[in-house]
């Protein structure tokens, strides 16, 4: 898996163009945050809608597949639920990836512009958030490119690691 990145404005995602969009929906966390607040800006609060009509809740395992055009460059968002804030834990961001992986491979979307779970509350570090991604996602070749949604010094943050990492790979 490539990573590469983006940050979280809308004119930034604007200027991407892959099929699915991938973003958080955290169950206390009215109206939303992070891209999930972003696209629901742009939709003209059709998440909100669908989260004040509790058709979308952000419990853990709730996926929420949501039209981005014409709207948005994307086909599809995907909106994954990630629990209460207080309760996300580096176990619950394992439940959501795995969730996202399978999800993406269902859709056969080799590509995405993804927000990682918990990442816009900060639930997660961005460093050990891209480890655990790269741990589950080794072993399967079905994702080619994920662009992360991050700031520039999670962008940085996350960069290192990788480089140290796969150094630290190469010595063993």
């Amino acid at each position: 898996m490539d990573l590469r990145f983006t940050q979280p404005h809308l004119r930034k995602l604007d200027l991407l163009g892959t099929e699915v969009l991938v973003a958080a929906l955290a169950e206390d966390e009215r109206p939303p945050q992070g891209v999930a607040g972003l696209v629901d800006y742009r939709l003209a609060g059709r998440i909100s809608k669908l989260v004040a009509s509790r058709f979308a809740t952000g419990v853990v395992g709730e996926v929420l597949l949501v039209p981005a055009r014409p709207k948005l460059p994307f086909d599809k968002v995907v909106l994954f639920g990630v629990g209460r804030k207080a309760d996300f834990s580096e176990l619950v961001y394992r439940a959501v990836i795995e969730k996202v992986l399978s999800t993406l491979e269902g859709l056969f979307a080799r590509t995405a512009v993804v927000e990682l779970p918990g990442r816009h509350f900060g639930g997660i570090s961005p460093e050990r958030a891209a480890d655990v991604l790269l741990e589950m996602a080794g072993g399967r070749p079905e994702h080619d490119v994920w662009t992360l949604v991050e700031p520039l010094e999670a962008q940085r943050l996350i960069t290192q690691q990788t480089i140290m990492e796969r150094r630290r790979v190469r010595t063993l």
